[in-house]
């Protein structure tokens, strides 16, 4: 397996200052942050376009994939986590369109995989959003197939703050929902990025959920996630997290990292571990973000590299 991280938490800095970092300091790979560069969304970690994909041209992706090269870097995945299946017509048709772009650039980086969400209407019914990924999804799909590329979907929730509640902004956070799409699109270029965090305040087995679908596991974040027991109590399950599951970067919270490796060893897992950062900690400055992605990079080495 290689290392790597996610370049969403760096967005004051350009993609040569984040690859001349990473690369000095032993990460091996990158997941690209590819929002739209005309910017407009406001979420915490999200927005950041450290490659303009709407004006690449094929010598300017081929300078990218060179220049990092150099730098002993390669790029895991472009990482671009909108909500296709918001209520909102127009922000749903902009997340479908700017993700055909994020695929056609993925081809010219000759990067395997995008990175995304599935979405979801939080007001309307699991079924009703099926209903809607049946209709839209498959067609971004096969358009990715056709040029090679995979579409892991992240199983995040996305149900963190007040305006997200009460169903969450992405569907893909369950085993049943995971098998649900699978069974919609079983194309083979349709799988997951999958984040341990998501799983630990489901309590959802995660060596089990790594076992049933490892073949559909096309990419991995690497984020922890901590357990706020006065906050639990407060709160309760019912609030479906808010309140008392906190982001962590690898090793300050509760996934069991020996655990987990071992279940992706033993399905055959042999690609990248990309550390997604989103640890309010280690905010505040370039600086206090780098010292977090070590942390992680400290914790998680003894796993990757044996």
């Amino acid at each position: 397996m290689k290392l790597g991280l996610l370049t969403a938490a760096f967005p004051t800095l350009t993609l040569e200052e984040v690859s001349t970092w990473a690369s000095a300091n032993g990460f091996e790979t990158i997941e690209i942050a590819v929002w739209p560069a005309s910017g407009g969304v406001a979420r915490r970690y999200a927005g950041t376009a450290h490659i303009d994909v709407e004006s690449l041209e094929q010598a300017t992706a081929d300078r990218i994939v060179g220049e990092l090269a150099v730098k002993g870097l390669s790029i895991s995945a472009l990482a671009y986590y909108p909500n296709p299946l918001s209520s909102d017509p127009a922000e749903s048709d902009a997340a479908f369109t700017h993700l055909r772009k994020v695929i056609r650039a993925a081809k010219m980086l000759g990067v395997p995989t995008v990175g995304t969400f599935a979405g979801r209407d939080k007001n309307t019914s699991l079924d009703e959003n099926f209903e809607r990924f049946g209709a839209l999804f498959p067609d971004l799909v096969h358009f990715a197939g056709d040029l090679g590329v995979r579409v892991a979907i992240e199983n995040c929730p996305m149900i963190f703050s007040g305006d997200e509640w009460p169903g969450g902004n992405n569907i893909a956070y369950s085993p049943a929902n995971w098998r649900r799409m699978f069974e919609t699109i079983p194309d083979e270029n349709f799988g997951l990025n999958f984040d341990p965090s998501h799983l630990v305040w489901q309590f959802i087995d995660l060596p089990r959920a790594v076992h049933e679908f490892g073949d559909r596991i096309f990419h991995v974040h690497a984020k922890d996630l901590e357990v706020r027991r006065e906050g639990l109590y407060e709160h309760g399950v019912m609030s479906a997290g808010v309140g008392w599951q906190v982001p962590r970067l690898c090793g300050l919270g509760e996934v069991d990292w020996s655990a987990f490796f071992g279940a992706l060893d033993a399905v055959g897992y042999d690609y990248v571990v990309s550390v997604e950062h989103e640890d309010r900690d280690f905010e505040g400055s370039v600086e206090a973000v780098q010292r977090g992605f070590t942390i992680a990079r400290d914790n998680l080495l003894p796993f990757v590299r044996r």
